[in-house]
């Protein structure tokens, strides 16, 4: 058909192939984030999901997932803004998982209609952890009077600074459990009759996406590319889907290449980037990446 009566035929007739929109999820799951560590949040992904979903001809939304987790609250909201709008705008959501998908990162996952993942992929971690340091030893080592004056007999609940009370683990036992049951009432409204009768699979532990297969964890295994042109036609273009920097963002940003100076918010902001990034990258050491 010649060029030009295809330009003018409505899409649905045209010969060329369908654009399916790609969102890329990419890292930890924190609320807020910086330059140095672009968290992955509602606040940072919501345009980019919006901007996926308004594709009116896509039958599909694809979304390239990579996280090992982080606040299951942000998990939760990303992957209800999805289901949200896949339901508003009736859109089937497929979800490819990169490196790994674990413990918040699987939260998000399951806003997929379907999961698919590389065999060496790494999905699972059902289960919710907390993490911190005792530091009462050290200030006594370096001479340090610790002073906290407090409104409330628990507003000190779990200071690093003092040590570990049993009634303070408990609550926080209490808690984790919790937010325990809602991550795995979630998978179970989710995934279904999918899942096999398996005691290890909301203890935490996580596994390769072969194994995540025979679990139910995931649909298939495969690639993003190879999965989308096999069911939509070798014409099935893949457009990525990124934000969209303001007049004024853009304006901002260039001003702030020509300033040579360096201010203390900057550097108290750098300060807590590094200390962000350390605690994103204990988050990957876990799954070995």
């Amino acid at each position: 058909m010649p060029k030009f009566f295809n330009r003018i035929l409505p899409k649905r007739l045209r010969s060329e192939g369908i654009t399916i929109p790609v969102i890329r999820l990419q890292g930890a799951i924190f609320a807020g984030g910086n330059q140095l560590r672009p968290a992955l949040s509602l606040a940072t992904t919501a345009g980019i999901i919006e901007k996926a979903f308004a594709f009116k001809e896509a039958p599909a939304v694809a979304i390239s997932l990579n996280s090992p987790g982080g606040s299951p609250v942000q998990s939760r909201l990303i992957y209800k803004r999805i289901r949200d709008l896949a339901d508003e705008k009736g859109k089937h959501v497929l979800v490819f998982v990169e490196d790994v998908a674990a413990s918040g990162g699987y939260m998000i996952a399951l806003c997929g209609d379907e999961i698919i993942a590389d065999p060496s992929s790494i999905v699972g971690s059902i289960g919710v952890v907390s993490a911190s340091f005792g530091f009462q030893d050290l200030i006594k080592k370096i001479g340090v009077e610790r002073r906290v004056h407090t409104a409330g007999q628990n507003k000190a609940v779990l200071d690093p600074f003092r040590p570990e009370k049993k009634e303070d683990v408990e609550r926080l036992k209490a808690l984790q459990l919790e937010v325990h049951e809602t991550f795995i009432e979630m998978v179970k409204e989710r995934r279904g009759k999918r899942l096999a009768d398996d005691p290890d699979l909301f203890t935490g532990l996580f596994w390769s996406a072969r194994r995540g297969l025979a679990l139910g964890l995931v649909d298939s295994l495969g690639d993003m590319r190879s999965v989308l042109k096999a069911r939509y036609g070798d014409k099935t273009t893949l457009k990525l889907v990124t934000p969209q920097r303001g007049f004024l963002a853009r304006r901002l940003g260039f001003l702030g290449s020509r300033n040579s100076g360096f201010s203390p918010e900057m550097a108290a902001g750098a300060i807590g980037g590094v200390l962000d990034a350390l605690e994103e990258r204990s988050l990957w050491n876990r799954f070995g990446l």
